[in-house]
């Protein structure tokens, strides 16, 4: 489609589901608002859209540029005008922050508290950890350490809360010159930006993929590999649609052949891509993802926490709008992404994880699965940065990075494989999961159901 540089009024065009618009001609210069609140959003373009025309538009209507990705069309914009939304067009323009700021009684939130429903802080006791790493030994993980560990040229992208690259199990793991902050929308790459402050969600997701540690005895899925701390997750534990598109971004530019996605972005649960404030950030985020899928990028996300049909909800359990086939929770919806259920001890779907349209599972825990005397506590252990060095976590987030890891040694073993054939022979190699007599509502057969998908990751298939 060829682009409109100059018209006489603003114009709006749908093109395969996307949001693009063609700047709006010079206007009499407004009066802006100094004094408010600032609030950050996403603002759709024509991809290829030039930067000095971004920028001529977001000052005619009371923005300025935080950042701007012309190859996608997206630009991260900074507005104090309450209107500022409605200047761009509802469809174009969108604020998380602002959603959550004028929601009634909405309160900041831990990632750790939200998103990992079953969440315990204990501290694993001194000694050898690899006795309790059930997770581990479910997905055949030391046999696979044993023949091959990954390769120090694939970097895994942890798009989360930070890591702690002084941590004894990642000091080695962290490439600090492939890492960055973007909770503003815009990369960071000085090392504060992208170190944890609130939360130690991201180092416990780090440790599972290639934490090693011999002294402690606990060693992740790919400990040969390297990780990236590309920290999307602010102080209130919110991950914003700016900040994941700088996220995808920054994989896509660095890389990276795999990210890890344990979250879902907000406020909202579900964005809808037909439903105005919800369509850009939609078309933001799916563009950004897509990007990093055309530079060989694979996203493994989390299913979520919620314990619900993804594909038969109606409602948005964090807003008040109706769910339909429009809407998805990202990233997982967008196409390409890995999505990962969660399994507890006993093998089965963990009662927290979301199911619908999965593509594998792994170990995420679940009380009510609890490991027999000295396997290890119900959820996973891995890295922690506070109260720790080690503590365990239950969740959607912790399966997540078991599929990462596993892709990593993929990776590794098939270097320049492109994503779908990456994500291809992740599927084939899992190992078959039947729906039980009592899960009621799992359906599909063993290699492809609604609970498990194609299956339990397994790394030693992977590296042999």
């Amino acid at each position: 489609m060829s682009r409109i540089r100059r018209m006489a009024a603003p114009l709006v065009l749908a093109v395969g589901g996307g949001l693009f618009a063609a700047p709006a001609a010079e206007a009499a210069p407004v009066a802006c608002d100094t004094t408010s609140t600032p609030y950050t959003y996403v603002v759709t373009y024509q991809p290829g859209t030039r930067a000095s025309a971004v920028d001529k538009e977001l000052a005619a209507k009371c923005g300025t540029k935080v950042a701007y990705y012309a190859e996608i069309g997206v630009a991260i914009a900074s507005s104090r005008n309450a209107d500022f939304q409605q200047k761009i067009g509802v469809y174009r323009a969108y604020s998380g922050g602002k959603d959550v700021a004028s929601s009634s009684g909405a309160a900041a939130r831990s990632l750790g508290a939200v998103k990992t429903l079953e969440d315990t802080r204990s501290t694993a006791a001194a000694g050898d950890l690899s006795a309790q790493q059930w997770d581990m030994k479910a997905i055949h993980a030391p046999e696979a350490n044993k023949i091959y560990q990954g390769s120090r040229s694939v970097t895994v992208g942890v798009l989360d809360s930070g890591i702690d690259a002084t941590h004894p199990a990642l000091r080695n793991a962290v490439d600090a010159r492939a890492s960055a902050g973007c909770v503003t929308g815009a990369p960071d790459p000085a090392p504060a930006s992208w170190a944890p402050t609130t939360s130690d969600h991201g180092t416990h997701v780090a440790g599972t993929i290639a934490g090693k540690d011999p002294a402690a005895g606990f060693t992740g899925i790919a400990p040969g590999v390297r990780l990236a701390s590309v920290k999307v997750v602010n102080d209130a534990g919110y991950i914003f649609p700016e900040s994941a598109v700088c996220g995808f971004v920054w994989a896509a530019e660095h890389g990276f052949p795999v990210t890890n996605n344990s979250y879902y972005i907000d406020p909202g649960m579900f964005f809808c891509s037909h439903e105005a404030g919800d369509a850009a950030a939609y078309e933001a985020v799916r563009r950004a993802i897509e990007f990093s899928t055309r530079h060989g990028v694979l996203n493994v996300a989390a299913a979520g926490n919620s314990g619900f049909d993804t594909t038969a909800q109606t409602t948005d359990p964090n807003r008040p709008h109706p769910v339909d086939r429009s809407c998805g929770i990202l990233p997982k919806s967008i196409d390409g992404v890995v999505n990962v259920s969660s399994v507890g001890y006993a093998g089965t779907k963990s009662s927290f994880s979301n199911y619908g349209e999965i593509a594998v599972t792994a170990p995420g825990g679940d009380f009510s699965q609890t490991p027999p005397e000295g396997a290890g506590p119900a959820c996973p252990l891995s890295s922690t940065v506070f109260g720790g060095p080690y503590g365990s976590k239950c969740g959607t987030s912790m399966a997540s990075p078991h599929v990462a890891g596993v892709a990593a040694l993929l990776a590794s073993r098939f270097r320049g494989i492109p994503p779908w054939a990456l994500s291809r022979i992740l599927e084939g190699e899992a190992d078959a999961v039947k729906c039980t007599t009592t899960e009621t509502e799992c359906t599909g057969p063993a290699k492809n159901n609604s609970y498990y998908g194609h299956g339990l990751v397994n790394a030693l298939d992977a590296v042999r």
